[in-house]
């Protein structure tokens, strides 16, 4: 059966999603379970975006407007583009693939960094197209050493920033020196999921260089901030220029009805937006003070999520915290052995995830 499949595709290992919150209860018999292992909005969706839903319900026998022409409009309106500046996915992945379609011939390669997110690695594989990895310094992108590794073949570069799973952040010092020393023959991607989240002053404006004419798309989602990530909704920023050729990969009415008008109705929910950041920034410092109490190690983050320490194989910590019915992320598939990954969660959620974590590490207080 091999013999019928693409080398490509059989060196391909496959990404290894959150375990789903009913899965862990009728595997283990547990009532109660929290996730905080995926990175979504442990707060619910946008009031808003669930009421535009509601009202869109009779319509989904009809296929949605391919083009995303009011949602285009309303995020052109947001960032002070033109509806020509916007693409829209099936979430960032989708539009990661699009990209790589779009822009790569089969000789030429990725530059990106290792711990970051698979999907780069993953996606590149499936088109059959080669990625070359820097390793991080300090838990970060080094960009330095990945300005090293671009070459004549080198098309594009992705960077998440911040960054999944470290939280690390490139600053707007060290990106400027960085798009400045390449050359016009790249195209260079930032992965920005979680910019609702930042907290620090030196995070880079990466539109500045849109409109500086810079070759860069710029990818956002609705899946983290906005309580989206269910209806998968996505979408890059680039050059008209740009744009017009990304459109012609992606796929007609990629974007479903009811994703559309919860995006429509998410941006305009200033005060959801709002309560979501001061809870997670508030969560992220308790959990800060109480690892700390325990005397166990962590990435300083500006995302919505903490890469933890345990000093033990993050996998068998990941197994015990199961169940106790708290999902975390074990990193092992990102070379990150001894590290979880826990999202900020509510308080309850938070207060619940130290417990646990208290009781599977031994640590007395």
């Amino acid at each position: 059966m091999k013999a019928l499949i693409r080398k490509s595709v059989l060196a391909v290992k496959p990404y290894i999603p959150g375990k789903p919150i009913e899965e862990t209860k009728r595997q283990l018999g547990l009532k109660e379970v929290i996730k905080l292992a995926s990175n979504e909005n442990s707060w619910g969706p946008s009031p808003k975006a669930i009421s535009a839903i509601k009202r869109s319900l009779s319509g989904v026998n009809r296929y949605p407007d391919a083009q995303g022409y009011y949602l285009k409009k309303r995020l052109a309106k947001f960032f002070g583009l033109s509806l020509e500046n916007f693409v829209l996915g099936n979430g960032s992945d989708e539009l990661i693939d699009v990209v790589i379609k779009t822009f790569m011939e089969a000789d030429e390669n990725i530059v990106t960094s290792q711990g970051t997110f698979l999907e780069y690695e993953i996606i590149a594989q499936v088109n059959d197209r080669k990625v070359k990895h820097a390793p991080l310094r300090y838990f970060k992108y080094d960009l330095g050493a990945m300005l090293k590794l671009v070459d004549k073949k080198t098309k594009l570069i992705f960077i998440a920033n911040p960054n999944n799973p470290t939280g690390t952040y490139v600053t707007k010092d060290e990106v400027a020196q960085f798009i400045n020393a390449l050359p016009e023959t790249v195209v260079v991607v930032f992965d920005e999921a979680y910019d609702a989240f930042i907290d620090v002053d030196d995070y880079p404006d990466s539109l500045s260089y849109l409109k500086k004419k810079k070759k860069i798309i710029i990818l956002r989602t609705f899946s983290k901030a906005y309580g989206l990530a269910g209806l998968r909704l996505g979408y890059a920023i680039a050059s008209a220029e740009l744009v017009t050729y990304m459109e012609r990969i992606r796929q007609p009415f990629n974007v479903n009805l009811l994703a559309q008008v919860a995006g429509l109705a998410a941006l305009e929910d200033k005060d959801f937006l709002t309560k979501t950041r001061r809870l997670t920034l508030e969560g992220k410092d308790f959990i800060y003070q109480e690892l700390s109490r325990m005397g166990v190690g962590y990435v300083l983050s500006v995302a919505n999520f903490i890469l933890v320490d345990v000093g033990r194989p993050g996998q068998e910590v990941f197994k015990s915290c199961l169940k106790f019915g708290v999902i975390v992320r074990e990193m092992s598939q990102y070379g990150l052995a001894n590290f979880i990954r826990v999202t900020i969660g509510t308080r309850k959620e938070n207060q619940r995830f130290i417990r646990v974590l208290r009781k599977v590490l031994a640590v007395r207080t």
